[in-house]
């Protein structure tokens, strides 16, 4: 079978990527897909998320398996990229996706799995539908206005003078007793 995905931003007007791709292809293969077909490079920590019909998260695929502690305790499954086939996650048409592009600033392209096209070969997956050009996939950091080193928001800008409290307020007048702290801090 094949998957027909098709993905969009809400960043950039007119940008549209649609792929073809078997579904026995690893989440892995996807990703290298959308990367190549923006001009991005493949030197981040993406990941996808399977979202339900109103885009909410469910499960997640990264790219690495970050976990420090797989015991036996743990109850969340992980799904690694290179080892998880879309149909293992993918059972339908309309399945929603997620895939973060920028990790650092959670930014993501929405992705829709079309349709399904039963008993069909292809090889190599294919970009079969490209419009517009993609984001910029890291935000540039520094062109974000930032105010000078040393020039930063004064302690007191925008606080009224009943900020701190009362002028007549006397630390000797503090009374400790008044406040009830039990033993396990709460």
């Amino acid at each position: 079978m094949l998957f027909r995905i098709k993905l969009i931003s809400d960043e950039v007007e007119n940008f549209l990527r649609e792929y073809l791709i078997e579904d026995d292809a690893t989440f892995l293969d996807l990703n290298r897909l959308i990367l190549t077909s923006c001009g991005y490079p493949d030197d981040q920590i993406t990941s996808f998320y399977l979202c339900d019909e109103e885009w909410e998260r469910k499960k997640q695929v990264t790219r690495e398996d970050m976990s420090l502690d797989r015991g036996a305790s743990y109850e969340e499954d992980i799904y690694v990229m290179e080892t998880t086939r879309l149909n293992e996650l993918i059972e339908e048409e309309d399945q929603k996706l997620e895939y973060v592009f920028d990790p650092f600033a959670e930014r993501v392209f929405y992705l829709d799995v079309v349709e399904i096209v039963p008993a069909q070969h292809i090889g190599e997956p294919q970009v079969v539908r490209s419009i517009g050009k993609a984001p910029t996939q890291i935000e540039d950091l520094s062109a974000i206005d930032m105010p000078p080193k040393g020039a930063g928001v004064g302690v007191d800008e925008g606080l009224d003078d009943d900020f701190y409290g009362s002028e007549s307020y006397n630390s000797d007048e503090f009374d400790p007793e008044g406040f009830e702290v039990s033993e396990d801090g709460r």
